[in-house]
């Protein structure tokens, strides 16, 4: 962590160090929602100290590449040439800042301390800020050829009492410095150049604090990125492009000795030759990467190596380049542009994550999502962070690309504190059931929050201010499991309400709004045998707004609807109270929760209704959520003619079809199955098409999907991925259902 008086990493004498590159750059069973009422959700879930609530800061015209804090004070340094204050508009209410600005940590403003870094010819940028221990002395790497009009060489130090460059440190350095590190006697520096001083180094060099070229030499063949001081001061960890230390193959992570600059411990193979170290960070046990890939076979995660002997404690593998890591009170916070973490058990490929944070000890995605967006520049959103104490509170500071920052407009600079937490959990979704006779289920999609995962929920009955039951229940934005109440203190034929809240513990959300539900004196029996007849996921779409499908059944998987549907649509496909969901055909559909393994034999089921000649996926497995899958099969589409196709991949696509069309505006019961005895369709309770030769599919995690899909390379694929038209009792089993289930439930149809 930063030590608040010298802006120093805890563990060792070193100041802040920024590598900051210009080149291109849902597993959700793991998570459960508890239903003990005695417990309650407190604000931040351990070990996340720092709130996900972004504080009203001061912003710069571009690109902030380096940070460096001190006794409450953060430096910035970057591409940009004025700061303007919060919410103001570009070119409103500017002030010039040439590259470099200096703010009060505890409140976003700018201090009194303005230098200008300049170039004769070209764009000047300042891509490196480290700290003496200290902290008399700012040292300041870039490209750049005068600071305040005094001459320097892509270096300089600056009295950080007087805001002014020292005179006395003057070394030339033949281009772009990335990357510095400092201790009490030397300051460690690398970049792109080939000459510090007129001498030959290659990528990295030392000098000394008074700027005299030291002996220390750990030449690379590629740029350099990073460069931190372990905490005992013996050794140098460099982090970058390059391919071989001192014509050793290490690529982009070596260790080195801090005085003779000696390779300790390379690294070849350890690092995809695709990917590279863009930022490196350290604590008392241990240093951490920060990784981008560029291409196929790429490693943008970050990991962990212990310090006594330097070998992985851990590594992440999300998908999307990590840009800058920095450790506080145990918690390792990075800013990336993080789309697809799959492969660790988290979200599934969507839209960029900027900010994450994981335990130093467990590459396991913490409950910590502020966020930013791409921005400007490459764009990937942080480019870095640094912190410092002020005024009683801790702060993480962020610097970047981005434009805005938890859907707000700010530019490139953002902080964070360690409280006041004051941003409330999602008000929670609801959907009442009444299948049974003589009571209500409460059913409710778990709500999110930025800097909490477990949460309190308080469930309303009839009007009243006191909750008639409270629980607990945990869950990210990628992994909202549903939770249930059953009330039984109720008699057919009453009427009640219900409204729920959800807390962090210090914040509250507002009260859903009121849902309300008759109970019924007998079970509804078409919903009684779907549910008998073992149904894993069932959902019967009778919500009225919202994202959240309830499922019925006591798998609790609901579903995530996608893209505004049309809600309660009628007739319903059965008999009874129940709606049908609309879907346009164009972007509308349904996804499951839950991340389940390829089942080896199962049952999709649902109702249609169409007039559509466009065809479309009704219900299929996939691997993806917010876009379409990679891999998807184990699915029933429709035709532009209207002919069903039910199809598996096994060595190539299986197939079989209906004979006959259901594109003619009427409710058709569909069920698609597949065991033992190969694969079935069924329509409206009769066998239409069959094959008993395949009786596997493809092997992936993946989503049920209803309502579009990919159907990329599947037989007489039709024009649209997705189905327009109306959908109702959809399901799904663990077993292949028999002819008999499947023409009991057609006939149950008319109640």
């Amino acid at each position: 962590m930063m030590n608040g008086r010298t802006g120093q990493r805890s563990g060792g004498p070193r100041g802040r160090v920024r590598a900051a590159s210009a080149t291109l750059c849902l597993l959700a069973g793991a998570l459960t929602a508890t239903v003990a009422g005695a417990a309650t959700a407190a604000a931040l879930t351990p070990p996340v100290s720092i709130t996900a609530d972004d504080l009203t800061t001061w912003q710069t015209n571009g690109i902030v590449w380096s940070m460096a804090a001190t006794d409450g004070v953060v430096y910035a340094g970057g591409t940009f040439s004025t700061v303007r204050p919060p919410d103001a508009a570009p070119g409103t209410g500017e002030q010039p800042a040439v590259n470099f600005a200096a703010f009060d940590a505890g409140t976003g403003a700018p201090t009194g301390c303005t230098l200008s870094f300049t170039l004769a010819s070209g764009t000047a940028t300042v891509r490196a800020l480290a700290l003496s221990p200290d902290g008399n002395t700012l040292y300041a790497g870039g490209q750049f050829g005068a600071v305040n009009d005094v001459g320097v060489s892509n270096i300089a130090a600056i009295d950080t009492a007087t805001c002014t460059p020292r005179q006395d440190f003057k070394i030339s350095v033949s281009a772009t410095v990335r990357a510095l590190a400092v201790t009490s006697g030397t300051v460690y520096l690398g970049g792109d150049f080939n000459s510090v001083g007129g001498q030959t180094r290659n990528k990295f060099a030392a000098v000394t604090t008074g700027a005299d070229l030291l002996p220390w030499t750990a030449n690379a063949d590629e740029v350099a990125r990073a460069v931190e001081v372990t905490p005992d001061g013996q050794h140098v960890l460099l982090g970058g492009d390059f391919f071989t230390v001192n014509g050793t193959t290490s690529h982009a992570l070596a260790v080195v000795d801090a005085t003779t600059g000696a390779l300790t411990k390379s690294y070849p193979g350890f690092i995809p030759n695709t990917s590279t170290v863009q930022d490196l960070t350290t604590d008392a046990t241990g240093f951490y990467t920060a990784n981008e890939g560029t291409g196929g076979g790429v490693f943008d995660g970050r990991i962990a190596v212990d310090l006594d002997d330097f070998q992985q404690r851990w590594r992440d593998t999300c998908l999307g380049a990590t840009q800058s890591v920095l450790v506080h009170s145990g918690v390792l916070y990075s800013g990336s542009h993080a789309h697809d973490c799959s492969s660790m058990g988290a979200f599934p490929d969507q839209p960029r994550k900027h900010l994450l944070a994981q335990s130093v000890n467990d590459p396991k995605l913490l409950p910590w999502f502020p966020d930013t967006n791409d921005g400007i520049g490459e764009p990937v959103g942080p480019r870095v962070m640094s912190q410092t104490d002020s005024g009683g509170r801790h702060y993480l500071w962020v610097g970047g690309e981005f434009t805005t920052v938890n859907g707000v407009a700010q530019q490139s600079l953002t902080r964070f504190a360690d409280g006041p937490d004051t941003g409330a959990p999602w008000v929670p979704n609801v959907s009442l059931s009444t299948v049974k006779a003589g009571q209500i289920d409460v059913n409710w999609q778990t709500s999110f929050d930025t800097d909490d995962g477990e949460l309190t929920y308080r469930v309303y009955k009839d009007g009243a201010t006191t909750p008639v039951h409270t629980t607990t229940g945990y869950s990210l934005f990628w992994d909202r499991p549903q939770l249930k109440w059953t009330d039984t203190d109720v008699a057919p034929g009453e009427t009640h309400s219900y409204r729920i809240t959800a807390s962090d513990g210090i914040n509250t959300s507002a009260k859903s709004p009121a849902q309300s539900a008759t109970v019924a004196a007998t079970a509804e029996a078409y919903p009684a045998r779907v549910l008998s007849d073992g149904a894993s996921l069932y959902w019967r779409y009778d919500e009225g707004a919202s994202t959240f499908a309830a499922d019925i059944g006591a798998g609790l998987d609901n579903g995530f609807l996608r893209n505004g549907p049309a809600y309660r649509q009628t007739p319903a496909a059965v008999a009874g109270d129940s709606t049908a969901i609309g879907f346009d055909g164009t972007a509308d559909y349904a996804y499951s929760n839950r991340l389940r393994p390829a089942p080896a034999r199962f049952s999709v089921e649902t109702w249609i209704k169409t007039t559509t000649t466009r065809g479309g996926k009704i219900i299929g497995f996939g691997n993806r959520v917010m876009q379409n899958s990679s891999s998807y099969d184990k699915h029933v589409y429709m035709r532009n003619d209207g002919r069903l196709v039910f199809g598996v991949y096994s060595g190539g696509t299986r197939t079989v079809t209906s004979l006959g069309a259901y594109n003619d505006g009427g409710w058709h019961h569909v069920v698609a199955t597949q065991g033992t005895s190969g694969m079935a369709l069924y329509v409206d309770g009769q066998l239409r098409a069959s094959n008993f030769l395949y009786t596997g599919n493809e092997n992936y995690p993946g989503y049920w999907r209803v309502g579009g899909d990919n159907l990329s390379s599947w037989p007489n694929r039709p024009t649209s991925n997705f189905f327009a038209g109306q959908l109702d009792e959809t399901a799904v089993y663990p077993t292949a259902l028999s002819s008999s289930q499947v023409s009991a439930h057609y006939a149950l149809r008319t109640g």
